[in-house]
C-alpha cells in the first residue's frame, strides 16, 4: 500500500513541495515558453476532506505560489482546471489564450462553482480568462481531479519523488508526439538512416 509522506498543512511546506514536484516534471519533460502546464487541484483533498467539500483558499495560495516560482524559472504557461460545476473549464491568461488559439468563455470561478484553486488563480493571474478546454503539454493533478481531458495525446505518466501534498495524492504526466509508421519507422536521426532511400 502506498504510504502518505510529507503530510503537512503548513502553507510554506506545501509551496515547497509543489515547487519541487513542478521542477522534477519540467526537467523530465523539457517544458519551456512554448508549453502549457495544466493544474488540477482539490484543496479539500489536501486538507484530508472529500473533494469539493472543504475548499481552502490558504492552500490554493500556497499551491499557486509554488507553481509561480517554477513558471518564472522556465517560462511555460500555467492553466488551472475548474471543478465540474463549471464543466472543468480552464483558467488561463489572455496571453496564453492567444498562444493556444482558443475561444474565451464567460464565467467567474468562485470556490463553490469553479473550486478554490481556480478561483484563486483567476483573481491573481495577470489578465485571466476562461476557455472550455485546452490540450496542455503536461499536467499536475493534486487530489485526483482528473485532468486527462486537458492533455495532448500521448500522455506519459510521471511519478515525482513527492507523491502526496498534504493528504492529496499527486499524479503527473507529460506528453509526446504520436509515434507513427510501421516496421521501417525510426524515431531518432542517425548517420545510418539519413541516406536510406524509400521505394
Amino acid at each position: 500500500m502506498e504510504q502518505k509522506q510529507n503530510i503537512s498543512m503548513d502553507p510554506q511546506q506545501i509551496t515547497a513541495h509543489i515547487h519541487d514536484i513542478a521542477v522534477e516534471l519540467v526537467k523530465q519533460s523539457g517544458l519551456n515558453e512554448r508549453h502549457v502546464l495544466v493544474i488540477g487541484a482539490s484543496t479539500s483533498e489536501v486538507v484530508g476532506k472529500h473533494i469539493g467539500t472543504a475548499g481552502a483558499e490558504q492552500i490554493a495560495q500556497a499551491i499557486y505560489e509554488g507553481l509561480q516560482k517554477v513558471q518564472q524559472m522556465y517560462s511555460f504557461s500555467l492553466a488551472f482546471q475548474c471543478c465540474e460545476h463549471l464543466n472543468r473549464a480552464i483558467v488561463v491568461s489572455k496571453k496564453t489564450l492567444q498562444h493556444i488559439d482558443s475561444e474565451e468563455v464567460m464565467a467567474v470561478p468562485v470556490p463553490k462553482a469553479g473550486g478554490s484553486m481556480a478561483a484563486w488563480a483567476y483573481r491573481h493571474m495577470d489578465d485571466a480568462c476562461l476557455v472550455e478546454s485546452i490540450q496542455a503539454d503536461a499536467g499536475i493533478d493534486i487530489g485526483e481531479t482528473l485532468i486527462g481531458m486537458h492533455l495532448r495525446r500521448v500522455a506519459v505518466p510521471f511519478r515525482p519523488s513527492i507523491r502526496f501534498v498534504g493528504h492529496a495524492r499527486i499524479v503527473c504526466a507529460y506528453t509526446r508526439p504520436k509515434l507513427i509508421g510501421g516496421a521501417r519507422a525510426q524515431y531518432v536521426v542517425t548517420d545510418q538512416n539519413v541516406d536510406q532511400n524509400c521505394e
